[in-house]
């Protein structure tokens, strides 16, 4: 089993903003983080299990993905997401996210876990930590997604 913690924090919404990500399997950690001058805590939340996912180096494993984001847990796990391919995500942002979640979505056998943010769990703490830290961070590069306009 792959453990997965992430988080997106935005330093207004929009504002500069930045995801977390940590990964936990068979006694091994790694820690993602990277920032956007301009972004949505929304495409932050996504784009930390996004690159958790790309982080896996195996395929079809088993996957725990915890997360404080409604958006991204229930998107997924109430099919919301697969409607929204349906329609050709009409009136949708973040296609561009969720059109790359979904290839990594689909290469592990993923499960997702909602938990409260600030409950005191510390990857999650950690994660919150990490993004912040990365909304912070001087120089920050542009969220093309978001700044184009296309998908926000």
């Amino acid at each position: 089993m792959i453990t997965i913690y992430t988080d997106g924090a935005s330093r207004g919404n929009p504002g500069p903003g930045g995801y977390g990500t940590v990964l936990l399997a068979k006694g091994h950690r790694k820690e993602l983080s990277e920032g956007f001058r301009k972004t949505t805590n929304n495409r932050m939340e996504l784009l930390a299990v996004i690159k958790g996912l790309e982080a896996l180096k195996v395929i079809n494993a088993d996957v725990l993905i915890y997360s404080d984001s409604k958006y991204v847990v229930d998107a997924v796990e109430k099919g919301w997401l697969w409607g929204w391919v349906k329609k050709n995500f009409k009136d949708k942002k973040n296609r561009d996210l969720w059109e790359r979640f979904i290839p990594a979505y689909k290469r592990q056998k993923v499960k997702f876990k909602w938990v409260k943010g600030h409950a005191g769990i510390p990857e999650n703490e950690r994660c919150d930590e990490l993004a912040v830290e990365a909304a912070l961070s001087p120089n920050l590069p542009a969220d093309q997604g978001f700044e184009s306009g296309l998908y926000s």
